[in-house]
C-alpha cells in the first residue's frame, strides 16, 4: 500500500470517528426534545460509526501501516425538527459514500487488491445507510403532524440495538 492510499484511509478512519460525533450530537438534540427513541437511533448510529472507524484502524495495522488520529470538528448541535436532523444525517451519509468511492478509485488505480476487497464491505454498507435514512425521511414526511404516528416511530427506535457484524 502506498503512502497516498494509507493517508486517505487514515482520513476516512477519522471521518468515521467524526461521524460518530455527529450522530451523538443528533442524539443529544433528540434527548433535549424528550424523544428518547430517536436519541437511541442516533446513539446506535454513533456506535456503528465507531465500529467502522475501528475496522479501518485494524486494517491499517494489519497492512503494516500506522493509524493516525486527528482532531474532530464540531458537529451541528441544533436542528429545526426531527425531519431536519434526518435530512442532515442523510446528506452526511451521501458525503461518506462519495468518500468511499474516492478511496475505491485510489485502490483500483494502485491495483491494491486487498484494499479494494476491504472497501467493498463499506460500499455495500453505504447503500444500506442511505436507504435507511431515505426511508425514515419519507416516513417523517408522511406522518407530518400526526403525533400518534410520530410517537410510535419514537417507540420503534427505542428498540434499536447494535450488533457488530461477524468479521
Amino acid at each position: 500500500m502506498n503512502d497516498k492510499l494509507a493517508e486517505a484511509l487514515n482520513e476516512q478512519m477519522n471521518f468515521e470517528f467524526y461521524s460518530a460525533h455527529v450522530y451523538l450530537a443528533m442524539a443529544a438534540y433528540c434527548s433535549g426534545e424528550s424523544l428518547d427513541g430517536f436519541a437511541n437511533f442516533f446513539i446506535i448510529q454513533a456506535e456503528e460509526e465507531r465500529f467502522h472507524g475501528m475496522k479501518i484502524y485494524k486494517f491499517l495495522n494489519d497492512r503494516g501501516r500506522r493509524a493516525t488520529l486527528s482532531a474532530l470538528g464540531e458537529p451541528k448541535n441544533e436542528y429545526e425538527s426531527m425531519l431536519d436532523a434526518f435530512q442532515h444525517g442523510y446528506a452526511h451519509e451521501q458525503q461518506n459514500t462519495k468518500r468511499f468511492y474516492n478511496l475505491a478509485d485510489l485502490a483500483l488505480n494502485d491495483r491494491e487488491h486487498a484494499t479494494m476487497y476491504f472497501l467493498k464491505w463499506f460500499i455495500d454498507e453505504q447503500v444500506e445507510e442511505e436507504a435507511l435514512f431515505d426511508n425514515i425521511i419519507q416516513k417523517l414526511k408522511r406522518i407530518d403532524k400526526d403525533s400518534n404516528a410520530f410517537y410510535m416511530l419514537d417507540a420503534e427506535f427505542a428498540q434499536r440495538t447494535f450488533v457488530a457484524p461477524a468479521e
